[in-house]
């Protein structure tokens, strides 16, 4: 396989657990916001390809690399995103961590904590919130209500394909030392059910995952543009009730993610609640945003 392209698994944002660009995002914003996507989507699935070798998974994160900053050749996974970026005159600073994150998927297949989790979600998902901030033009200093979001969504996503990451990639983000300490063992997760002690370890990162969406509360109201405030306000709703079904169910035979109504539901009702906040916050201007 000699293409990112072909490496595609045919995955998009429709099959994401969270919306990347719902219409609530703002039109002029979409089109890098995709781009991020489909940059993200690709490396993702060049990572997790069945039948590449490691050797050439790197190649081709290299390839990817390198295009984006047009120092190689074009890659059509690429070069919509470099593109964006130079338009709007930003580094490929949270790409680049990306594929950082992407080249310990192809040869890390365990975490020892919770600590070494966090660092993984370092590169794999506060960058793609960080990018999200900055194509909006938000100050930089809600990247640290913003970070912790993002680290829950990953920790959501990780504990919702679990097993299946487990039998398909061999790869586990449950930390090693929380299974010792419950008991459990990563073979647990090839089973049709969880054993008593590998549901303690599901139910303690889901209530490790609550602390950090508690962080990341005051997110929505920092944010200055209305439309993306809206945006966070839903997919923080959306992940408190994924939080909370892992904290009582079992994601090897249980149902734990939300159906396409359910995700209306409780998205448009985070939506609400964020309008209250958008509201009553001081210095409101009128208007679907407060940035020009």
């Amino acid at each position: 396989m000699t293409s990112v392209t072909a490496a595609r698994s045919g995955k998009s944002q429709r099959d994401e657990n969270f919306p990347v660009a719902s219409w609530l995002v703002g039109p002029e914003y979409r089109r890098p916001i995709m781009a991020f996507y489909r940059f993200a989507r690709a490396a993702d699935d060049v990572a997790d390809h069945p039948s590449l070798e490691a050797e050439q998974k790197l190649a081709l994160l290299d390839r990817l690399g390198d295009a984006i900053t047009g120092r190689g050749l074009g890659d059509p996974e690429a070069d919509p995103l470099r593109l964006a970026l130079d338009e709007l005159g930003m580094a490929p600073r949270h790409a680049y961590d990306l594929l950082e994150a992407f080249r310990l998927d192809v040869h890390k297949r365990r975490y020892a904590s919770w600590q070494e989790l966090m660092d993984y979600c370092r590169l794999s998902a506060m960058p793609v919130g960080r990018f999200f901030l900055d194509v909006h033009g938000e100050d930089q200093s809600s990247w640290r209500a913003s970070d912790p979001l993002c680290a829950a969504l990953q920790v959501i996503n990780h504990l919702q394909d679990c097993a299946k990451d487990y039998c398909q990639l061999d790869r586990v983000y449950l930390p090693q030392d929380m299974l010792a300490a419950h008991g459990a063992s990563t073979e647990m997760l090839a089973a049709a059910r969880s054993s008593p002690a590998l549901l303690g370890v599901v139910h303690e990162l889901a209530r490790r995952t609550a602390a950090l969406l508690g962080d990341a509360a005051p997110l929505s109201g920092l944010v200055g543009n209305t439309r993306l405030s809206l945006e966070i306000a839903a997919i923080h709703a959306l992940a408190e009730r994924l939080v909370g079904r892992l904290a009582r169910r079992d994601p090897l035979s249980e149902g734990v993610h939300l159906g396409k109504a359910a995700s209306v539901v409780v998205g448009g009702l985070g939506v609400l609640r964020g309008l209250g906040f958008v509201l009553t916050r001081p210095g409101r201007q009128s208007g679907m945003s407060t940035h020009a």
